[in-house]
């Protein structure tokens, strides 16, 4: 019985940390969106249109990061790291 409860708290549990993990990127320019997956300090990058999406990656501010992501792919307009959003003033030196 108690294996039955663990699994459901872990279940329960899956979308909060896979929320947790993902980053995203919302390009200024989407043709500068790479086509297929490009990885970024260990961050798997796949890009539709505008928006990007990774999991994983090193560890490392969201500053950092999204430096690292615009550097590769142009400026963004929004920008979260596992789960962290920047703000405007964080994006906007992020794309300086």
């Amino acid at each position: 019985m108690r294996a039955l409860i663990l699994a459901a708290a872990l279940f329960a549990a899956a979308p909060a940390f896979a929320q947790a993990n993902l980053s995203s990127a919302t390009l200024v320019d989407a043709s500068r969106a790479p086509a297929g997956r490009t990885i970024i300090d260990g961050a798997a990058w796949r890009c539709e249109g505008e928006t990007c999406t990774a999991t994983g990656g090193a560890s490392q501010t969201a500053v950092r990061a999204c430096r690292r992501v615009v550097a590769r792919f142009g400026q963004v307009s929004a920008f979260t790291y596992k789960g962290v959003a920047l703000t405007a003033e964080e994006v906007a030196a992020c794309n300086a």
